[in-house]
């Protein structure tokens, strides 16, 4: 087993489960979506992307693409939450949390493509 391998699944894996559980509950309610768990998806997504630096083959191209994608729609959503709670001092009014959340699930399409081209790249793998 190449253990390297299972860092890049590892991390991979982990920024999608993490911004699912962040963009899981209702759209609007900020009681459903916690700061830290947005915060540890960005972390992740940020590690997941470092990984993939110096893969020189098309599908690394893209996993690289689909992670820097990944990045900017969780930092866009860090941005409205640090604005609307720390620059207007609105709070996290229904309005500026559906705006984090559907960044967030922006982000999290770019997670899933870059899981779902993990699993075809494992599958096609052959000895």
């Amino acid at each position: 087993m190449n253990l390297e391998k299972v860092v890049f699944g590892f991390f991979i894996i982990l920024a999608m489960t993490l911004n699912f559980g962040f963009v899981f509950g209702d759209i609007d309610n900020p009681a459903h979506h916690h700061v830290y768990e947005l915060f540890f998806a960005i972390i992740v997504n940020l590690v997941a992307t470092v990984l993939k630096f110096g893969e020189r083959t098309q599908i690394g191209a893209i996993h690289l693409a689909s992670s820097l994608v990944a990045d900017l729609g969780l930092l866009v959503a860090a941005w409205i939450w640090a604005s609307a709670v720390y620059f207007d001092g609105t709070g996290l009014t229904p309005d500026a949390t559906a705006s984090i959340v559907s960044m967030s699930a922006g982000a999290l399409a770019a997670n899933v493509l870059s899981v779902t081209m993990l699993l075809v790249e494992t599958v096609m793998f052959r000895r």
